[in-house]
């Protein structure tokens, strides 16, 4: 069902409005949580607390500063993909929590306030409210409010990877409405989004269609006319979204600069592994995250071992030096999952059947590999057999996000001009290989994805990978 009778400019308010409400609620309901887990489970944990009093006229003033800081960041006014909008919303929780303890230290009204119901509050936030927020927002946007309508100016590469990207990111309302280009060349449409023809007939498709913004994404333009264009159409929708001809270079945590005097912009890629601070903090993050997760896992690698060795002749642990960072090799752990025969089995198999032979030559592995076990094909599935490398980690010689570690004989072929980016970072347990359909990719993709990451590198998206991984894991996507 959706909501007709308003203009879109009233939809979009009344979806604001209702957006806000829902923060409201959402936040008091964590607040209401958090005064539960502190009256009636802090105390079944920690017998010598203070009684605890609270009523949220008490606690009234903490919402404001939360609000203001949503506001100021943006939450109501841009629009971001989802895990760019669940990094906004932990930046806020982060900022207001430091915010309202300034002002209890300030106050000194420290003691009049439960610390333990306000940090259970910041926690809530981090880990439910993007969720929470994300799907009250998709909700809004299937009743038809806070949508927004684009047209893509192209329909070559670059505009049907517009369309893509845009169908690909629900969490930014975005409804295209159509395409404009030149001579369709008889073609009515792309994907069920209609084409429409002359480009400078484009102030009657945006009056006619109530365009929000228009995406250029026709990289052949000349540049005079590409600055007669936006300059015709900036004042005749909301956005402008300009889509350059520019590839493989870092785009994550990149900044838009200008010179006034001269008219020129300028883009600023930053070069965060060069910042010993940020390095610093990705292997910090690595052994507290590690040294957790070694305490979690330590029963099941001993129990998975024992099974190891009672289904299957040899060692549970199976150890084969890979290239670490800056080149240097190291001994990489997995759980064995092949015979002990394994090298005799390929090689059997390579000489006798083309199609696996061209499958091994394409990817380095095969879909029905005669090499492994039963159990092993398990732990391959489960992504269990690589729960060793935790105790690589927690030496050094890994980190739990990286590029695929790769064996001496792979470098040249697996990275070749590459291979530089590949010695920057330590190699990780899991990456962006292994959310991206992680065995069904190509070498060539891998690769490129590996160099992505290297080139794009945050703390947030290290972050954003182990979530990802958690997800394809369970659902044992691309897994072999």
């Amino acid at each position: 069902m959706k909501i007709r009778v308003f203009n879109p400019k009233m939809k979009n308010r009344i979806g604001v409005f209702l957006l806000l409400s829902s923060d409201i609620l959402t936040l008091s309901a964590f607040f209401y949580f958090s005064a539960f887990i502190r009256e009636n489970i802090i105390p079944l944990v920690f017998h010598k607390v203070p009684v605890f009093e609270y009523g949220i006229g008490m606690y009234f003033w903490i919402f404001p500063i939360w609000f203001f800081i949503l506001i100021y960041e943006g939450a109501y006014s841009k629009r971001f993909a989802f895990w760019d909008e669940a990094k906004l919303l932990s930046k806020c929780t982060l900022f207001a929590s430091l915010t309202i303890f300034t002002v209890l230290f300030i106050g000194k009204q420290g003691a009049a306030f439960s610390r333990i119901l306000l940090l259970t509050m910041s926690l809530l936030s981090i880990l439910l409210f993007p969720v929470i927020r994300t799907s009250i927002k998709r909700l809004l946007y299937s009743i038809g409010l806070m949508k927004r309508k684009v047209l893509i100016l192209g329909t070559g590469k670059a505009g049907r990877l517009a369309l893509a990207a845009l169908r690909n990111e629900p969490n930014l309302g975005y409804d295209v409405a159509g395409f404009i280009d030149e001579e369709s060349n008889g073609q009515r449409d792309i994907d069920g989004v209609r084409i429409h023809r002359y480009i400078d007939k484009i102030d009657r498709y945006i009056k006619r269609g109530v365009i929000h913004d228009i995406v250029i994404a026709k990289p052949e333009l000349d540049k005079q006319r590409l600055v007669r264009i936006i300059n015709a159409i900036q004042h005749k929708v909301e956005n402008t979204l300009y889509i350059p001809d520019i590839s493989g270079i870092a785009v994550l945590g990149t900044e838009l600069r200008h010179f006034f005097n001269e008219q020129a912009i300028v883009i600023e890629i930053k070069n965060n592994l060069s910042r010993p601070a940020n390095y610093v903090a990705k292997r910090l993050f690595d052994y507290t995250a590690g040294s957790i997760l070694f305490l979690l896992l330590i029963v099941p690698i001993l129990i998975i071992s024992i099974l190891i060795r009672i289904t299957s002749k040899g060692p549970a642990i199976f150890m084969q030096q890979r290239i670490g960072r800056g080149g240097k090799p190291f001994m990489c752990y997995k759980f064995r999952t092949m015979y002990q025969n394994a090298g005799e089995r390929l090689k059997h198999i390579l000489e006798t059947d083309p199609a696996s032979q061209g499958e091994w030559e394409e990817h380095r592995k095969l879909r029905n590999d005669p090499r492994v076990t039963g159990l092993g094909k398990f732990l391959r599935e489960t992504s269990l057999d690589e729960l060793p490398q935790i105790f690589n980690v927690l030496k050094g010689e890994m980190s739990l996000v990286g590029p695929r570690p790769v064996v001496q004989e792979e470098i040249e072929k697996y990275y070749k001009e590459n291979a530089e980016f590949y010695y920057r970072v330590p190699p990780g347990i899991t990456g962006l290989w292994q959310v991206s359909g992680r065995s069904n990719t190509s070498y060539e993709y891998r690769v490129s994805l590996d160099t992505w990451y290297v080139r794009n590198w945050n703390l947030w998206l290290d972050i954003v990978i182990l979530i990802k991984t958690t997800r394809v894991v369970l659902k044992k996507e691309g897994a072999s």
